[in-house]
């Protein structure tokens, strides 16, 4: 399956979270939750700039493909790993930056950080990597993909990319290779075989082209409930007030790069239980099953909550999550006119749902989900 869609590097992707360096416990997911689990292995050789710019914008766009999606009645979480290769350390020149985590922050972080250098590219060595060392899930049911994107021959290396491939969907993986560049040279160098042995797509991009980013009314509103939004967040633990910085962080991230849509794409994926902070945020973490108020720590409380009794902690947090749901219904029912309302300038501009890269990707990932059970909504 070939796509040629040379305008954008859509959110490969893409919620998530726990940073497994930093997170001060594991939350596990409740019980026959659903999941989707995604790998993004970017090229960061010299050439690739353009390429990290678009990636580290869109994130939340691919996120925010699965907030009305369903698999057997319930709404899946996500799960995102992040690779480089090309300029990594060691003799496959690559680099496991994160496992598979629910910490969106922490993604967007790291691909904010991320650099460009002299490499070389090893494509089987990366999806080698990210096959076997992931924790990926054993369940037939559950959308797993690599996403692989770069600009050098798919051959090159030690390790065979075509047996990359295939272990990959031995267990299950799809293997999606994004070639940037010309997409003649793109199938030369063996970017559509390797899709196609991994029941992948061969998508074609120009990664140094500017994201485009259509303005809608309900743009700053969205926004602007974005600072409302963080005002429900109670940081607690260890981590805590180191975490709620990085929210901060990477609002800022996404606000520098308003021009291609972030910001209001961070702030819908925020409305949605993707954006999953249990490792640190009270709110979400007293929703776990497995929570328990005597084994809050006092001295790990904000000072707002140290002297209350339980039940007022209790009503402090429900507070919260209420002012939280609320902002949140607000902000999707915004984006459902936004949606609309994108769509129409779209059509009004003659462009296909299959023109950009950032429509292709997301058809990608629907296509790909629907096969295994999932429900999207219009």
């Amino acid at each position: 399956m070939t796509m040629k869609y040379p305008k954008t590097l859509l959110a490969l992707g893409s919620a998530l979270m726990l940073n497994s360096a930093s997170a001060q416990e594991k939350v596990e997911p409740k019980e026959g939750q659903s999941k989707v689990q995604i790998a993004i292995l970017l090229d960061t050789s010299g050439s690739m700039s353009g390429l990290i710019e678009q990636t580290k914008t869109q994130l939340w766009k691919v996120v925010n493909t699965f907030i009305g999606a369903k698999q057997n009645g319930q709404v899946p979480f996500v799960e995102v790993a992040l690779y480089e290769y090309g300029s990594g350390p060691g003799p496959h020149h690559l680099r496991a930056i994160q496992p598979l985590t629910r910490d969106l922050d922490q993604i967007s972080e790291d691909l904010f950080a991320l650099k460009t250098s002299g490499g070389t590219e090893y494509c089987g060595a990366v999806i080698s990597r990210a096959t076997t060392e992931l924790k990926w899930d054993t369940s037939a049911d559950v959308y797993k993909a690599i996403f692989i994107a770069g600009n050098e021959p798919f051959t090159q290396g030690p390790i065979n990319p075509e047996g990359a491939c295939k272990s990959a969907i031995a267990k299950g993986i799809i293997v999606n290779t994004i070639h940037c560049g010309d997409e003649q040279a793109g199938i030369s160098g063996g970017w559509k075989s390797g899709a196609l042995l991994a029941d992948g797509s061969f998508l074609v991009i120009n990664h140094n082209a500017a994201v485009v980013h259509i303005e809608a009314p309900q743009d700053a509103r969205i926004v602007a409930l974005n600072e409302k939004l963080n005002k429900t967040y109670i940081a607690f633990g260890k981590i805590g007030n180191q975490k709620w910085a990085a929210q901060t962080a990477q609002d800022s991230n996404a606000n520098r790069n308003k021009e291609s849509g972030a910001a209001v794409q961070r702030a819908v994926a925020k409305s949605s239980q993707n954006y999953w902070n249990a490792n640190w945020d009270l709110v979400d973490r007293s929703t776990e099953k497995d929570f328990d108020w005597a084994k809050v720590k006092k001295e790990d409380l904000p000072k707002e909550m140290k002297e209350l009794d339980l039940e007022g902690k209790k009503k402090f947090v429900a507070d919260k999550r209420a002012e939280r749901v609320k902002v949140q219904k607000e902000i999707q029912t915004l984006n459902e006119a936004r949606s609309k309302f994108v769509a129409e300038k779209r059509r009004e501009a003659g462009e296909g749902g299959e023109e950009t890269l950032d429509v292709a990707v997301t058809k990608t990932v629907r296509d790909q989900a629907a096969k295994k059970g999932y429900q999207f909504g219009k």
